[in-house]
C-alpha cells in the first residue's frame, strides 16, 4: 500500500486509490495529540477556524491557521495534530492507493499529466483556498462510498480522479504564482464592495461571501491592496456621494441612504472630513450637468 500522493510508483504501477477514513466532524475546543498515519489526509474546513500543527522532518513544528473554506493537504507519515479553540466543523478524508491491475483504468491512466506533476509539488502539507470545487468532489466521493461501503466503483475512482486532478491544478498554480491566490481573494472582495457599498455591510458580510475567515480576509486585502476593508469601503461610498451630490439632484438629506449610511449626521462629518468641504459646499462648487428625479407621488 503506498500512502503518499506524490509517490513515483503511482505513475508506474496499476493502482486504484484506497479510502482509509471519511467523515464529517464538528470539533468544540479540542486538542488532539500528535499522530502520524501511512495515508495522505485532507482537512477541509466547512465552518469557524482551527489550528494544525505540523512536525517537519528536522523536527521543527509549524503551527497554522485555517478557516471557512481552506483545506490542508497533508502527506503520508507527517505527525501532525489538531488543535480547536472554539468550534470548527471539517471533514476529513484519508487515503492510500494499492497495486489493482484488475479493476479497469488505472489512476495514471485516468489523470495523466496532472498525477505526474504532483511529484513536482511535494511539500510534507499544503494549505490552499477553495472556491467549493474541491469541496463538491469531496461530498460527492463521501456521498458514494456510503452508498456504496467500498471503494472500488467506476464512479467513486472517476470522483477520485477528478479530485486528483484539481489539486494537481491548484498546487500547480501555488507553485507558480503565490500570490494569484490572494489576488483573486482581493479582486472578488473589491467586487463584493462595489456591488453592495449602499448596504450596511461589514467585514464578516465580505468574508461570508468569499468563504475565508474575517480575519484572515482582512490581511489578505491589506496585503494585496496596502489597505483597509473598511478605508476602502468608505473612500468607495465617499466617491459614490461626490458622483450623486455633482450629476443628480437628489435632496443632501437622502445621500445616506444611497450609500449606505444610516446616520446623516455621521455621513455630513464623514464627508468633510474627507473632503474639507460639507455635501452642500461641494454640490455648489460642481457645474456638470443634474439629472432631474421625477418627485414622488402622492396618488396611490
Amino acid at each position: 500500500m503506498k500512502g503518499s500522493l506524490y509517490d513515483d510508483a503511482l505513475l508506474e504501477q496499476d493502482t486504484q486509490p484506497h479510502i482509509h477514513a471519511y467523515y464529517f466532524k464538528h470539533w468544540q475546543a479540542y486538542t488532539m495529540s500528535f499522530h502520524r498515519h501511512n495515508a495522505t489526509e485532507i482537512m477541509y474546513i466547512i465552518q469557524g477556524t482551527c489550528q494544525v500543527e505540523v512536525r517537519q522532518s528536522e523536527g521543527r513544528t509549524e503551527r497554522l491557521t485555517l478557516g471557512r473554506g481552506e483545506f490542508i493537504l497533508i502527506d503520508a507519515n507527517i505527525p501532525h495534530r489538531l488543535l480547536v479553540d472554539h468550534s470548527c466543523r471539517m471533514l476529513n478524508v484519508e487515503f492510500a492507493f494499492k497495486p489493482d491491475p484488475q479493476s479497469g483504468p488505472s489512476l495514471a491512466m485516468m489523470t495523466g499529466a496532472e498525477l505526474s506533476a504532483l511529484a513536482a509539488c511535494r511539500r510534507a502539507y499544503w494549505v490552499l483556498s477553495d472556491q467549493e470545487e474541491i469541496y463538491a468532489i469531496l461530498k460527492g466521493l463521501v456521498l458514494e462510498l456510503d452508498r456504496s461501503k467500498e471503494d472500488a466503483t467506476s464512479l467513486i475512482r472517476l470522483l477520485f480522479a477528478q479530485l486528483i486532478i484539481r489539486l494537481a491544478r491548484l498546487l500547480g498554480d501555488a507553485e507558480r504564482f503565490p500570490d494569484l491566490q490572494v489576488e483573486q481573494y482581493a479582486r472578488q472582495c473589491i467586487e463584493f464592495l462595489h456591488h453592495n457599498y449602499d448596504r450596511n455591510i461589514q467585514v464578516k458580510d465580505v468574508a461570508s461571501a468569499v468563504n475565508l475567515h474575517p480575519g484572515y480576509v482582512q490581511r489578505l486585502f491589506r496585503q494585496q491592496t496596502g489597505r483597509t476593508l473598511n478605508g476602502y469601503l468608505t473612500s468607495l461610498r465617499i466617491d459614490k456621494a461626490k458622483m450623486l451630490l455633482a450629476r443628480t439632484d437628489i435632496p443632501i438629506i437622502e445621500i445616506s441612504d444611497y450609500i449606505g449610511l444610516n446616520s446623516r449626521q455621521y455621513f455630513h462629518a464623514l464627508f468633510k472630513k474627507i473632503t474639507g468641504m460639507t455635501p452642500m459646499d461641494y454640490r455648489r462648487s460642481m457645474a456638470a450637468e443634474s439629472y432631474h428625479y421625477p418627485a414622488a407621488s402622492d396618488d396611490s
